[in-house]
């Protein structure tokens, strides 16, 4: 099973730019979306939901600054806003409303694809509920008990080893949710795990086997573009 790259959004009015920072970000395991004004990159960003927004200030038709504050109305993603001028204005200004980075051109591309990964380290996560507090647990077709450690589809006792009865579990606590990578992989099998991450593709795959009724198009267990999965209620 394949993990879609995390999607990043490129907008900038030249298409140098966006074509050396779309190979550049590619190269390193990315996938890119790019925008040439103010306008395409709110309805992208709509369209697209990136995991982060590469954000030139100086923008047709609708400002970098007024981007930014749209996003920020409705989503905490992070914001690396692109600046041609060498401004401590802009700078100002664009962390004022809510960028979280900014870099001035012209940089290099090493130093940019080191700012997109420090930026996506900080993106703030969704809290993620516990749950030692549940004993029983049904959502859709599916019901946990904790206590007995027992797992029933469409009312038929399936077997779940160890590691896929907690993963499941913890998906469906926090039912509707978007758990990242990390958070599942921290969670399940410790934050001193330091193993091969497809661990965490072929226990969903299992997962999947046994409660989609379609595993090839999954409607329980999503996967969530560039960020992890989340398990969705009827």
């Amino acid at each position: 099973m394949t993990v879609d790259p995390v999607l990043i959004l490129v907008v900038d009015d030249e298409q140098s730019y966006r074509d050396a920072l779309s190979v550049a970000l590619q190269r390193e395991g990315f996938a890119v979306e790019t925008a040439a004004d103010g306008v395409e990159a709110i309805e992208k960003f709509d369209a697209m939901q990136p995991a982060l927004v590469l954000l030139d200030v100086m923008l047709p038709r609708i400002s970098g600054v007024d981007v930014c504050r749209e996003i920020r109305t409705r989503s905490q993603v992070p914001i690396l806003m692109v600046t041609a001028r060498n401004s401590e204005i802009d700078a100002v200004v664009g962390l004022e409303i809510g960028a979280d980075d900014y870099i001035t051109k012209p940089f290099g591309l090493r130093e940019l694809v080191a700012r997109v990964r420090a930026a996506l380290r900080r993106a703030p996560r969704v809290a993620v509920r516990d749950t030692s507090d549940v004993e029983i647990l049904e959502v859709g077709h599916v019901r946990i008990d904790a206590a007995r450690h027992e797992v029933h589809v469409h009312d038929v006792l399936t077997a779940f080893p160890l590691k896929e009865f907690e993963l499941l579990e913890l998906l469906m606590v926090n039912v509707g949710r978007v758990l990242s990578r990390d958070v599942l992989i921290d969670r399940v099998w410790g934050s001193n795990y330091y193993g091969d991450t497809k661990t965490l593709d072929v226990h969903i795959k299992r997962l999947r086997s046994k409660i989609e009724p379609d595993p090839s198009s999954p409607k329980s267990i999503v996967t969530v573009r560039g960020v992890g999965y989340r398990f969705e209620a009827p």
